[in-house]
């Protein structure tokens, strides 16, 4: 059973129609996003996603978009404990976090173990805007030798505790800086770069491109609307890349959808 059908006599039909029977499971965070005519009835909802049988403890309401270079959202608590720090399970990693501190999507843990599963004991992989460490650890955990980097310090600290608490510390190096410098910072080249580049951030595949050796990978992450896709498969190619697969992973606007692409250097 949905929320709205266990809100139904609860909630005004009309009122209901405006929300979103589904909702962001972060750990035992849940994150839904109330309409401002539906804030009168927040006890009610947080109670119906209390008890919609899964592990949730605590619901939060979100109050604003990403903004800033944490990329996160305010947040008020609704249900449950005040804490906005949690443990997220994927695929058999633990991921401890602050989702009001740092940046979290759980939308992308099939692409965090679709890319892993390419990677190759001993290769040198290149994690720009890192985060707590969702491509990392997976990545690490197959045997490569990642350098992941993350300008939100406490996302640092975060990763790597938990490059420690998945027992993959040894595979990662990180770097707390902006990661549109890396090809300035980094003497090196790598194997494969995974690229899950924020909203609106113009440039960064080009800034991974030259540290990615010849016959090398690219998995990186955009946000366009459909119709805009072959213009920009277009623009890979005149970069010199391969286009070898894409696929949508997830809405972020109305029209607007996150897109991952993987692209070979010859």
């Amino acid at each position: 059973m949905g929320i709205r059908e266990r809100l139904k006599g609860k909630v005004p039909e009309e009122s209901l129609a405006r929300l979103s029977d589904r909702f962001h499971v972060i750990g035992d965070i849940a994150i839904v996003s109330l309409p401002s005519e539906l804030k009168a009835y927040r006890t009610e909802i947080a109670d119906s996603v209390l008890s919609s049988g899964r592990s949730i403890h605590t619901v939060l309401n979100k109050t604003s978009k990403l903004q800033g270079d944490k990329r996160v959202c305010s947040y008020e608590v609704l249900a449950g404990d005040s804490s906005t720090v949690t443990v997220h399970r994927e695929f058999g990693f633990l991921y401890r976090l602050d989702v009001a501190r740092v940046f979290f999507s759980s939308h992308l843990g099939y692409e965090h173990m679709r890319v892993a599963e390419q990677v190759r004991a001993g290769e040198d992989v290149l994690l720009p805007f890192a985060g707590v460490g969702p491509f990392a650890v997976p990545l690490a955990a197959r045997g490569a030798r990642v350098v992941a980097i993350e300008k939100n310090r406490e996302a640092c600290f975060y990763l790597q505790e938990n490059a420690c608490r998945n027992q993959v510390d040894e595979g990662v190096e990180i770097i707390n800086a902006d990661a549109f410098l890396m090809k300035n910072m980094l003497k090196k080249d790598f194997h494969r770069a995974v690229i899950p580049a924020p909203y609106c951030a113009k440039g960064a595949l080009e800034s991974a491109l030259p540290l990615v050796r010849s016959g090398g990978m690219l998995h990186f992450y955009t946000f366009n609307k459909r119709s805009q896709i072959p213009e920009l498969m277009k623009s890979y190619v005149d970069l010199g890349l391969d286009v070898i697969f894409f696929r949508r992973c997830g809405n972020v606007a109305p029209g607007v959808s996150r897109w991952a692409f993987d692209l070979a250097r010859p």
